[in-house]
C-alpha cells in the first residue's frame, strides 16, 4: 500500500502505557486532577477518557490526529488511543476515565447515546464545548461523582453509574447541538465530499483500504482528497481508514473468540503479521496479547460469553474500599 499524503511520516516518541488492572488494586471509575506535565507526554489507557478542560488552550493529539481546543471544554478519547496536550496557556484538566468493566458505551450505547457521537467517531471532532449554564451543570455532575468516589454510602455503585450516565447524555444532548448549529448532521457539517467519503468508507472500509481507491470513487485525486480531510478532520486519509478498520477488529477481538487470522482476513488483510503490526502500533500490543490482557481484566471472560452479572452492580460490601466500586462486585457493561 502506497500513498503520498501531505504529512504522513512522522516518528512517534515513546508511549506511557498506564493500563487499568484490577489485579493490581486499578479502579474502574475515577476522577483526578491532571498535571500539565502528564498530559504533554504521549499516553495511552484502556479506559474511556473525558478530559474537562477548565482553563488553557492548545492543541491536543489523539494519535495522528491534531485538533485544537480551548478552554471551557470536553475532550474524549477511547482505550488505547495515544493522547498527547500541547498547551499554548497555563492548562488545568480534570480527568474522569472508566474502564468498560464499569460502563461500556458501545455494548449500552442504547442507554447514554454517546458511541459515535463522544467516541468511536473517526470522521469527528472528539470536542464538546462549554458555556454557562452547560458548564456549570457539567462540572456539578464530575463534583457529584468526586464525592461519591469519597464515600461508601447506600447504593454507592448504582449512584455512581447514574452520575456518569448523565454526563455523557448531557454530552452528547450538547455535542448534537453544536453539530446542528453548524450545519446538520456530524457529516453533514462537513464540506463535499468529505460526507460522500463517510458513506463509501462505511461500505468498502474491510477491503479497500488505498486511499486511491476512495478518489477514484469520487472522481478526484488522492492528493486533493488527502488534504481535505487533513484539513477537516486532523488526520490523513489513510489513518481515517486505518481507524475505521481498527475499530471493527478490536470489538471482533473482545466480543468474539474467533481467532485473529479470521479476524484480519474480515477486514481485508491476508497477511496476517501485517495486520499484527498495524494492530500493536495502534494499541501497543498484539491482537492476541489485547484480547487475553482485557478477558483476564474483565474477570476471565470475553464479551461474547454468556454473563449472570446484573446491569448495575450491587452497594459495595461492608469493609469494601468506596474508592474502587466496580473492582470486585458485578459491573456493567463487563
Amino acid at each position: 500500500m502506497t500513498e503520498s499524503e501531505p504529512g504522513e511520516a512522522h516518528t512517534s516518541p515513546e508511549i506511557v502505557q498506564a493500563l487499568y488492572d484490577p489485579r493490581t488494586g486499578g479502579r474502574a471509575l475515577e476522577v483526578a486532577e491532571v498535571a500539565a506535565a502528564e498530559l504533554s507526554r504521549p499516553h495511552r489507557t484502556n479506559c474511556f477518557t473525558i478530559y474537562r478542560v477548565r482553563a488553557g488552550t492548545g492543541t491536543f493529539w489523539a494519535d495522528a490526529a491534531c485538533q485544537p481546543f480551548a478552554a471551557p471544554c470536553l475532550l474524549f478519547f477511547v482505550p488505547y488511543q495515544a493522547v498527547r496536550l500541547a498547551p499554548d496557556a497555563e492548562l488545568r484538566v480534570t480527568a474522569v476515565r472508566f474502564h468498560a468493566n464499569f460502563l461500556c458505551v458501545e455494548t449500552y450505547h442504547h442507554e447514554v447515546g454517546c458511541n459515535g457521537v463522544l467516541f468511536n467517531d473517526p470522521y469527528g471532532v472528539p470536542v464538546v464545548a462549554l458555556a454557562d449554564a452547560a458548564e456549570r451543570e457539567v462540572d456539578d455532575l464530575i463534583g457529584r461523582l468526586r464525592d461519591e468516589l469519597a464515600g461508601a454510602e447506600l447504593a454507592h455503585a448504582e449512584v455512581l453509574l447514574s452520575y456518569l450516565k448523565i454526563l455523557l447524555v448531557r454530552a452528547t444532548r450538547l455535542k448534537r447541538d453544536q453539530q446542528g448549529a453548524a450545519g446538520g448532521t456530524a457529516s453533514g457539517r462537513l464540506p463535499p465530499p468529505l460526507p460522500e467519503l463517510r458513506e463509501l468508507v462505511e461500505a468498502h472500509y474491510r477491503r479497500l483500504h488505498s486511499p486511491a481507491d476512495y478518489a477514484d470513487l469520487l472522481g478526484t485525486t488522492p492528493k486533493a482528497l488527502g488534504r481535505l480531510v487533513k484539513a477537516h478532520l486532523g488526520k490523513t486519509l489513510t489513518e481515517l481508514i486505518q481507524e475505521r478498520v481498527l475499530n471493527h477488529a478490536k470489538w471482533e477481538l473482545l466480543h468474539t473468540l474467533r481467532p485473529v487470522k479470521e479476524v484480519a482476513r474480515e477486514v481485508g488483510y491476508d497477511d496476517e503479521l501485517y495486520f499484527s503490526r498495524l494492530f500493536r502500533k495502534a494499541t501497543g500490543m498484539a491482537p492476541t496479547e489485547f484480547r487475553t490482557f482485557e478477558t483476564e481484566v474483565r474477570g476471565g471472560r470475553n464479551l461474547s460469553m454468556p454473563s449472570a452479572r446484573p446491569s448495575i452492580p450491587p452497594s459495595p460490601p461492608a469493609g469494601q474500599n468506596a474508592n474502587t466500586p466496580a473492582n470486585d462486585a458485578p459491573r456493567p457493561g463487563a
